[in-house]
């Protein structure tokens, strides 16, 4: 018979591609990696791993193995799920991963939202935008919070999206800026000249912002490139420079900004939370999931810019 556990770990093979980083992602030593893949080519009665000197890789039989290894985990986790659901008291840990903004927006309503839960344990986990869905698809996590420029949230079949918030982004300049003025309208064509700071080239936030200037002729040729929303922000709080920047950005608190809507229709992003179907069941995860939902409401309340998603039950599609 088949063990789980190196089903699991073969999976996790598949994705990493390496012993090493196999070995790496679970807290194993390589040898072990080694010693319990060749232990299930034996369950198996098959080669799994194509090894040289120098590389190991999938065999047609292994790629076949992973195939119905991620079908009968899937399965494992809704038997759990169901069966823990009975129980509809929240307990374990939950993982959740963030692109850093909404780890920084989220947290606060999250943990207010789940402190009642007394046996339920959170850990938050802050990861760069894209690698979200992976996490969650590879079991890594829980939950990803993740976001979608481009009106399109790609993923597995086994993933469910659950809509959180319209994200749009706003003008951010220094208070005594004369377009802090709010009587004075948004000229982004007057603007283009100016100071003005982003994201560096191929993060999603600059790609938005040039879609933004790309009517006035772009970035003017030397940007202020900065990594890092919040240190955006705090250097046009100090009069260096004005930004462009999703309006989610401003729940971690700046003093000394000034915030203006784009005039015409805004470029924004959807923030969703997503979870593997087969464990959305469970009392923790389900719990989680309906404390993002109250803490977008927050956010949303808050800050006044952001709307909350009213279909709280989208699959992924293509």
């Amino acid at each position: 018979m088949l063990d789980l556990r190196r089903l699991i770990l073969i999976c996790e093979f598949a994705r990493r591609g390496s012993i090493a980083a196999t070995a790496s992602s679970l807290g194993y030593s390589a040898s072990a990696v080694s010693q319990q893949l060749a232990a299930l080519e034996r369950e198996a009665g098959a080669v799994l791993i194509d090894r040289t000197s120098r590389s190991a890789e999938l065999t047609d039989a292994g790629r076949r193995l992973v195939a119905h290894a991620e079908r009968i985990l899937a399965m494992v986790e809704t038997a759990e799920s169901e069966l823990s659901a009975q129980a509809a008291t929240p307990s374990g840990r939950v993982v959740v991963t963030a692109f850093p903004t909404a780890a920084v927006a989220f947290a606060p309503a999250l943990a207010r939202s789940l402190r009642r839960h007394e046996k339920l344990a959170l850990r938050l986990r802050q990861s760069r935008s894209g690698r979200g869905l992976r996490e969650v698809e590879s079991g890594e996590v829980d939950i990803a919070l993740v976001d979608d420029w481009w009106g399109r949230v790609y993923g597995h079949a086994t993933l469910k999206a659950f809509p959180l918030l319209t994200d749009p982004l706003v003008l951010v300049v220094p208070r005594r800026h004369p377009m802090a003025d709010t009587s004075t309208p948004v000229d982004l064509a007057a603007l283009r000249e100016e100071s003005w700071m982003a994201t560096p080239d191929g993060e999603p936030s600059r790609t938005a912002v040039d879609r933004l200037l790309a009517e006035v002729g772009g970035l003017p040729p030397i940007a202020w490139e900065f990594e890092g929303l919040g240190t955006i922000l705090s250097l046009v709080a100090k009069g260096i420079g004005i930004a462009a920047v999703p309006a989610l950005a401003l729940a971690a608190g700046v003093r000394g900004v000034a915030v203006r809507e784009f005039p015409g229709t805004p470029i924004e992003r959807r923030l969703y939370a997503v979870a593997r179907e087969s464990s959305v069941q469970r009392p923790s995860v389900a719990a989680t999931l309906r404390a993002l939902h109250v803490a977008a409401r927050y956010l949303a309340a808050d800050l006044g810019y952001l709307s909350v998603s009213r279909d709280r039950d989208s699959s992924l599609s293509e």
